[in-house]
């Protein structure tokens, strides 16, 4: 196999070195066009190559989501033509030399017209958002956030824009996977850190649009693997010279944060180190209220970072990465009571507290070069390393019933003995479970890629190999001590029935993976375009489970393997695998003035070979499947600011090989699991369609999104009851029925000159859910069980700002309906709902107040406990001194009225659960920020009153222009 790859790569090798002689008598004109005001990129302007002598276009092309360009014309003297609605068009004289293949413009900059804008230059305010095509482009001025506010209290505010407790970034309903600035990655795909630490106050525009991935970007050709991303520009003024912040915290209950970053942004290249410290979540200030979560999450979370990051830019050379050391330490402590629905007449019914301490250490190293030695050669080279520690400690206490108890969780921990509380008959177990793990995780990766453009416009040829590696080491300790009290009478003849297992385990994996693929775009009509690919991917993977029955007197705090450890033969298993997989695919893209068009498909036939022992059992066994993947993209572009775009993809997967297997895996007695010779592989139909219009004129846009998903064959779990033990026999089953709908509708308002706005966020989800529901071994149609779920909720905000005062009043309501075809009781209609004012303003004196207000409310449930109204109050003052206002200390009250909580619903076809976490709560901190400009010019340490980047990161008067 090593020298069929090997002779894979000669032949790619020779082939672009052939094709390398040929450059097609053309020379290649580039260059970037960026907003001459603030230097951001243009995307989607107009170049054009023109003959002197009839103005004829020779050639054409249209920026990149970067601004870039790339046209090729034959040797002669032109006239470049750069233009875009709403810029002054720019023309230059270019002479295009066969002694010199390639001709870089640099940057060229496009002046506003403000005589085509008309009414689009806005005096004193800026538009909240406006579209351009695909990309959604947001002012920061047009929001107010609290003085010292990081990314995240911004971006929560951005209509469609969604941040869950995560850290998980939706816009539209679109997951942002990166961060970048100005067009550069920021900390490769860690959204986190940008969100965390990038100060509000440098940031300029935020945008959001789908960025092609680096094998699309060089061949032109949609591969699917596009991502969401978010693109910041930072202040013109700031981008000359170092910007500094550093931000210290401390308050009530033992609360400390501290931040601090340091920036190089110079001619494109940029420089920056980052490093934080705190123990409030990493939550910020809420700083707009409404929702439950405010300023608390699950747990209580200290983390340390320190990163640096840098991307630097030449005329052949980008290159790029960062380095980003993290430690977590997770304090975190729940209580459950939970429904499992085991048939259409009865429930297993369970209450459990568990307290866990998840101590992690995390290096990751990340680079990106990219040369292009000629006009017609690109190379790629991403290498990536990272390395991980845990160490894990967690305790549980849970008791599992056949009825309701109608018990509290605490009332049944501080019980002596459960059956004063609850009768008998009614008790199916209680288990005590402590678990101590750690692992240690090495991954090294890297990708290469390199582009032969051919002479003719559209020809190339693209060779991408990646490697991956993995060396994973991970041992657990456990031990548990369950009572039975429904098992067999002659089981209890000495009353109730108890097990203890104490277990160590050692799970070494090591993996490795290989992929080369070769692609190959030819034009076959002007516009038109096909491309062939070939995709070869092997794969390796090693698995050495051995697990040790401990003496009944070890303690799982000791973390050591004591020396009367007997191996169990049984329960211990070994694993190799490995996979080969060929793909080959066609694509046909059509483009034209206002339509794109891809259509393609691929065939996938895979090998997969697996030797797996466990005890007495032993089995090589191998897999033959074959794949067929079918896309579709169609975008049309009504405007400039106006599009639609259509999306279906469909996708195979196959199961896991040990799922195939026929084996019986009882390492836990209560959760068994079994394989399934007769899955069969499940196929995914996803359709989506985006519309988004914007009136620059009224500054009025409007963004839908609309979504079908179906999957086929779906790999579910039957799980098999014991109602003697509580416990579980999973075995992997297919499944048909599960399909969801989602569609959004976004709107922005602009009212009364631009000082009033409103915008809504409409939102309808459903969601067709089906599962096996069995006590019984067999199974028949009537064990599905179906939930149909239904949630719509609506946002609406309207804002009145000006020079020194915004205020926003927010309302927002969610309902849900539920309905579950075994159990009518655990039907649901509930409603969240919301409503409540944020203010933000300036006093004369180097002042600023932030206030907010929201009362929060739940109905519906028939848990008494889950209906509740929380008035959560936040409240923030902040002064600014030292000269040119570099300096601010502030006061911030969360949850000042201390009505808070953190408890969660969820249910699905199989059961329903209500969570309560521990969290951080009220407390005030007391904050000092001091702001750094060096070498930025005069407008790099403006005045911190109404106007300066101060402000929330807010413009003050005068002309405002996008």
């Amino acid at each position: 196999m090593k020298r069929w790859v090997l002779g894979l790569l000669l032949m790619a090798t020779g082939a672009i070195s052939a094709f390398a002689q040929s450059g097609g008598g053309k020379v290649t004109v580039s260059g970037t066009v960026v907003d001459g005001t603030d230097k951001s990129p243009v995307i989607q302007a107009g170049v054009q190559v023109l003959s002197v002598k009839d103005s004829s276009v020779v050639a054409a092309n249209v920026t990149d989501v970067d601004g870039k360009f790339r046209v090729a014309a034959r040797p002669g003297k032109y006239l470049l033509k750069i233009s875009y609605i709403g810029y002054r068009s720019d023309f230059r004289t270019v002479y295009l030399n066969a002694n010199r293949p390639r001709l870089n413009m640099g940057e060229i900059p496009l002046e506003i017209d403000a005589v085509m804008l008309g009414e689009a230059v806005v005096v004193a305010e800026a538009p909240e958002v406006i579209a351009k095509e695909d990309t959604l482009v947001y002012n920061s001025s047009a929001y107010r956030v609290p003085e010292g506010s990081a990314l995240e209290e911004l971006v929560k505010k951005l209509p469609g824009a969604e941040v869950d407790e995560s850290g998980k970034i939706t816009i539209n309903g679109k997951e942002i996977t990166k961060i970048m600035v100005d067009g550069k990655e920021f900390f490769a795909d860690d959204p986190n850190v940008a969100m965390k630490n990038l100060p509000v106050n440098i940031i300029d525009k935020v945008r959001a649009y789908d960025k092609q991935s680096d094998m699309a970007k060089m061949t032109g050709i949609d591969d699917g693997e596009e991502e969401t991303v978010l693109d910041l520009s930072v202040k013109p003024e700031l981008n000359k010279g170092w910007i500094g912040n550093v931000d210290l915290a401390a308050g009530t209950e033992d609360r400390y944060s501290g931040k601090m970053m340091v920036n190089r942004l110079v001619g494109g290249n940029q420089f920056t180190v980052i490093g934080s410290a705190n123990n409030v979540n990493d939550a910020g200030f809420p700083g707009g209220g409404g929702g439950f979560r405010g300023g608390s999450q699950n747990g209580l979370n200290a983390t340390k970072m320190i990163g640096f990051n840098y991307a630097v830019t030449t005329e052949k050379l980008e290159s790029g990465g960062s380095v980003n050391f993290n430690y977590k330490d997770t304090d975190v402590r729940s209580k459950q009571n939970s429904e499992t629905f085991v048939s259409s007449q009865s429930s297993s019914f369970k209450n459990a507290i568990d307290a866990s301490r998840n101590k992690s250490t995390n290096l990751k190293a990340d680079f990106r070069l990219e040369w292009k030695p000629d006009t017609l050669t690109w190379l790629m080279f991403r290498p990536r390393f990272t390395y991980g520690k845990t160490d894990n400690g967690s305790s549980s206490n849970s008791f599992t019933f056949n009825e309701d108890p109608e018990l509290t969780t605490d009332e049944l921990v501080a019980a002596d003995d459960i059956t004063s509380l609850v009768s008998e008959e009614k008790i199916i177990n209680t288990i005590v479970r402590n678990t101590l793990s750690k692992a240690d995780n090495i991954n090294a990766q890297g990708m290469l890629l390199v582009n032969r453009r051919l002479g003719k416009p559209g020809r190339n040829i693209t060779m991408r190999m990646r490697y991956n590696y993995t060396n994973n080491d991970s041992e657990q300790f456990s031990a548990s001590h369950t009572d039975y009290y429904q098992t067999a009478e002659e089981a209890l003849a000495n009353g109730v029935m108890s097990e203890i297992l104490n277990r160590y385990i050692t799970t070494p994996t090591r993996t490795s993976d290989y992929a080369v693929r070769l692609s190959y775009s030819e034009p076959i009509f002007k516009g038109g375009f096909l491309q062939f690919s070939y995709d070869f991917q092997y794969r390796n993977s090693k698995t050495e489970n051995s697990t040790f029955d401990m003496p009944d007197d070890w303690a799982v705090n000791q973390g050591f393997l004591s020396d009367q450890a007997v191996f169990n033969t049984d329960l211990s298993k070994n694993a190799e695998y490995n996979y080969f997989n060929h793909q080959a695919e066609v694509q046909l893209r059509v483009i034209r003035n206002k339509m794109r068009f891809n259509v393609g498909a691929s065939f996938q036939p895979q090998r997969s070979t697996l030797s797996y022992t466990m005890g007495d059992y032993s089995i090589d066994t191998v897999r033959t499947v074959f794949n067929f993947t079918p896309t579709l993209d169609f975008r049309y572009n009504f405007s400039k600011t106006s599009q639609l775009r259509v999306n279906y993809r469909g996708r195979s997967s196959q199961p896991s090989m040990t799922d195939l297997l026929p084996i019986t895996d009882d390492t836990d007695p209560l959760n068994v699991k079994l394989g399934n010779p007769g899955l069969k592989p499940e196929f995914t139909n996803t359709l989506r369609i985006f519309y988004n219009t914007f009136n620059t004129e009224k500054q009025r846009g409007v963004m839908t999104h609309f979504s079908f998903q179906n999957v086929m064959n779906d790999i579910s779990n039957r799980r098999t009851y014991d109602e003697t033990t509580g416990g579980y026999r999973t075995m992997p089953e297919n499944i048909n029925g599960n399909w969801n709908l989602f569609g959004m509708l976004g709107t922005n308002t602009a009212l009364r000159n631009k000082k009033f706005t409103i915008n809504t966020f409409t939102m309808a989800r459903y969601n067709n859910i089906v599962s096996y529901i069995s006590s019984r071994e067999t199974l028949s149609d009537t064990d599905k069980n179906k939930t149909r779920q239904l949630v719509m909720s609506e946002r609406l905000r309207g804002t009145y700002r000006n020079d020194w005062w915004e205020l926003s009043l927010n309302g927002s309501l969610t309902y849900n309906h539920s309905r579950n075809s075994f159990q009518e009781q655990n039907n649901m209609d509930t409603y969240q709902f919301s409503y409540g004012a944020s203010t933000n303003f300036r006093l004369p004196w180097n002042m600023s107040v932030s206030t907010d207000i929201s009362q929060n409310s739940r109905r519906g449930y028939t848990d008494n406990s889950m209906n509740r109204d929380e008035l959560i109050w936040n409240a923030q003052i902040s002064q600014d001194f030292l000269k040119g206002n570099a300096a601010t200390v502030s006061v911030q009250f969360y949850d000042i009225l201390r009505r808070q909580s953190n408890i969660s619903r969820t249910i699905s076809a199989a059961m329903r659960q209500d969570t309560e976490y521990n969290a951080i709560y009220s407390y005030c901190m007391v904050h000092f920020i001091y702001r750094l400009n060096l070498f930025g010019g005069k407008g790099g340490r403006a005045p911190m009153g109404p106007g300066g980047f101060g402000n929330g990161g807010h413009h003050g008067p005068g002309p405002r222009r996008f």
